[in-house]
């Protein structure tokens, strides 16, 4: 038996957009281990476009803007596949059009619009699909290693995402009044996707971010997408209602000196 425990199991991935997604390093790692993978990405321009990097997948559409979309999605799943073992929610969005501005400048719109696409999503889809998930099963979504970090070029998405690790911890509490469904995050530290390149100023921080990892490497997608197909699997059936942090080392290292030595541009004190 492979160790994650998913073989033949039916997960549906929310979010690819392109090879750098962490939705298809996701898609990749449960098809390695044997699983039946479906896709949702958000128009059919998309789907055009994944279908060339994910040949033969089955891939539906779904605006989840839209929350009638998502109904339709849930009923269209339901005629091929009568059940989900698991739901990969990997979706974010955030209006950066006209630059980073100082958040108390955050439009309204902006906002609720990142807070619909990139949070509420995730409860409309549970609600939707929660009569064609597998009694145990469970749902995974992807938010980031800490939200009390004020990075200005982040804006307005790291307070959403912080609705969004509020949000796992009601749903799983409302789910288990009927099921023994999960819900549960990976949090990830700073990644090259090209979703974060459309982040004015991403790259730098991105470049500080590697050099405080305690390896000095940068976190993959793939590393990332390895702790999802866990939570996925019963292996973690312990684990519920969490965000699991995965940065290679870098939240407990923010005082490295080598990189202090290198931002002072001379000696530190020993």
């Amino acid at each position: 038996m492979d160790f994650p425990d998913i073989q033949n199991k039916t997960f549906l991935v929310f979010g690819v957009a392109n090879k750098k997604s962490v939705a298809f390093s996701v898609g990749e790692v449960l098809s390695e281990a044997k699983a039946n993978v479906v896709y949702s990405v958000r128009s059919e321009a998309r789907k055009e476009s994944v279908s060339k990097i994910l040949p033969g997948a089955d891939i539906f559409v779904c605006d989840v803007e839209h929350e009638e979309e998502i109904k339709k999605l849930a009923e269209d799943v339901a005629k091929k596949y009568p059940k989900l073992h698991g739901i990969v929610h990997s979706i974010a969005f955030a209006n950066y059009e006209g630059g980073v501005k100082p958040f108390h400048e955050t439009k309204k719109k902006d906002f609720l619009q990142s807070v619909d696409i990139s949070c509420y999503s995730l409860i409309a889809i549970a609600n939707a699909f929660k009569d064609l998930l597998d009694e145990k099963a469970s749902v995974v979504t992807i938010s980031i290693s800490t939200t009390k970090m004020a990075a200005e070029p982040y804006g307005f998405m790291a307070p959403v995402k912080a609705a969004l690790d509020s949000t796992i911890c009601f749903l799983a509490k409302s789910f288990s009044s009927f099921s023994q469904i999960r819900f549960n995050s990976v949090n990830a530290g700073l990644l090259k996707t090209s979703a974060s390149a459309g982040i004015p100023g991403y790259l730098d921080y991105y470049l500080f971010a590697e050099q405080l990892t305690l390896r000095k490497k940068a976190l993959t997608t793939k590393e990332v997408a390895n702790t999802v197909a866990f939570l996925l699997s019963e292996r973690s059936s312990g684990i519920n209602a969490q965000g699991i942090i995965v940065d290679a080392g870098m939240s407990v290292n923010y005082f490295d000196k080598d990189t202090i030595k290198k931002a002072l541009r001379g000696p530190i004190s020993p």
